[in-house]
């Protein structure tokens, strides 16, 4: 049985929760949320191609893609592999005070970050729900 819509449906409300934490000011939850949307999202079209994707890590998983599949992506996205590693890099300092310096997660993340998540983690998403709609 293939999974892939009810992942890229949970990769959507994981997106609208983003919206709704940025909006509530918990950006560090914002963040985190956009990262997970994406994953999620990439795991439903893994699935939709027949493919397993483990992991958390957003590059890896693109790059396991089919190649065909990984290109058309490619082209859909400006700066894709870019915007992967900004959300990549949110994925364990938006949770755990030990990954930064000093302070709670928190306190590092602000309205312009989770904005910055928000415009990237849309924008694949959209791409990859469009990508399974037409394949």
């Amino acid at each position: 049985m293939n999974r892939s819509a009810d992942w890229l449906h949970q990769a959507q409300a994981d997106l609208a929760q983003a919206q709704l934490s940025a909006d509530a000011g918990h950006h560090d939850w914002a963040c985190f949320a956009c990262h997970q949307a994406v994953e999620k999202a990439l795991k439903a079209l893994h699935l939709h191609h027949g493919q397993q994707s483990w992991g958390h890590g957003l590059g890896r998983s693109f790059r396991d893609l089919p190649p065909a599949v990984a290109q058309a992506l490619d082209a859909e996205v400006s700066d894709l592999e870019d915007r992967l590693r900004v959300l990549d890099a949110l994925y364990i300092p938006t949770r755990y005070p030990d990954s930064l310096p000093e302070g709670a997660p928190t306190d590092h993340f602000g309205r312009l970050q989770s904005h910055d998540a928000l415009h990237h983690a849309r924008a694949l998403v959209d791409a990859i729900r469009s990508a399974m709609a037409s394949a």
